[in-house]
C-alpha cells in the first residue's frame, strides 16, 4: 500500500479537476478532513494500519466531485476502485475506504469504528470556531448549484441539520459537541426571529 503515492495523485486530480463552483467542497475541504483524520486518530489511539485506511479514505470521500455533484460519494468509490490497485491497496482495503466513504453520505450512517472517525473528520467544523466561515462557503457552493437562495431557507436547513447531527467518536462528543450546542442556539433564535 502506497498512501504518500496515493495521496500525491488525488491531491493532483483534486487540484485540476474541481469545480471552481465547489466553494465548501474543494481541495481545502478534503486537506481539513485529512487533517481532523490524522488527529483523531492520535486521540482515539488507532492502530498505523488503520490510521492508512482512514487517511486514504479522507483524501478520496470527495474525489467523486470531480464526475459529478450528484450520489458523488458512489462516484468516488468508483475513483477509488479504479486507482487504487496500482498503489497497491488489495480489495479488502479498498472496500473497507469505499465503506468509510459511504459512510459520509448525509445523513451519516457509519458501521464501524473507522466510519465513524472519518464522519466526525468530516463534520468537524460544526463544533469549531470557524463554523460561521466554513458555513458560509457551503451555503455560497448550495447557491451556486440552485439548492438555496436565501439565508433564511440556509438558516433554517442548518437548525434542521445541526437537531439531526451527532458525533460519533468520544473525542468529538467531547469536544465539539458543546460548541455546536451554542451554534444551534444562536441559529434557532435567528431563526424564531423570521
Amino acid at each position: 500500500m502506497n498512501y504518500h503515492a496515493a495521496k500525491a495523485f488525488i491531491i493532483n486530480k483534486l487540484d485540476r479537476e474541481l469545480s471552481d463552483q465547489l466553494t465548501y467542497h474543494g481541495l481545502h475541504h478534503t486537506m481539513d478532513v485529512l487533517h481532523c483524520a490524522e488527529e483523531l486518530c492520535y486521540y482515539e489511539k488507532v492502530a498505523p494500519y488503520h490510521q492508512l485506511l482512514l487517511k486514504t479514505a479522507a483524501l478520496f470521500h470527495d474525489s467523486g466531485f470531480t464526475i459529478s455533484n450528484v450520489e458523488h460519494e458512489k462516484q468516488g468509490c468508483a475513483i477509488v476502485r479504479r486507482y487504487l490497485p496500482a498503489y497497491g491497496y488489495s480489495n479488502h482495503e479498498i472496500e473497507l475506504i469505499c465503506g468509510m466513504i459511504m459512510a459520509t453520505k448525509i445523513p451519516q450512517r457509519p458501521k464501524n469504528y473507522l466510519e465513524a472517525i472519518i464522519c466526525d473528520a468530516d463534520l468537524d467544523y460544526l463544533g469549531r470556531d470557524d463554523f460561521y466561515e466554513i458555513g458560509q462557503s457551503l451555503f455560497e457552493e448550495l447557491k451556486a448549484y440552485n439548492v438555496l437562495h436565501t439565508e433564511k431557507d440556509w438558516n433554517k436547513l442548518q437548525v434542521n441539520f445541526l437537531e439531526q447531527h451527532q458525533f460519533f467518536t468520544g473525542t468529538n462528543t467531547r469536544r465539539r459537541s458543546p460548541q455546536k450546542r451554542f451554534y444551534l442556539k444562536e441559529l434557532k433564535e435567528i431563526v424564531e426571529n423570521y
